[in-house]
């Protein structure tokens, strides 16, 4: 909730910031292309895309 200098209060809906993102894939030898958000950036690169990709229950041939 938002609150303004007279102490309005508005619900403002927090949006993720989405990025497209541009990764390569070791195991099928090319570039993914997906819309991620900027944590999930970060996460990557710490686990890695296969491994983000099989907790998330994503088939990596379709992008």
């Amino acid at each position: 909730m938002a609150v303004s200098h007279s102490h309005r209060r508005t619900h403002k809906l927090q949006q993720p910031n989405l990025q497209w993102k541009r990764i390569w894939w070791p195991q099928g030898k090319r570039w993914v292309r997906l819309k991620i958000s900027t944590k999930a950036i970060k996460t990557l690169e710490t686990k890695g895309i296969h491994a983000m990709a099989k907790e998330a229950g994503l088939n990596l041939n379709k992008f």
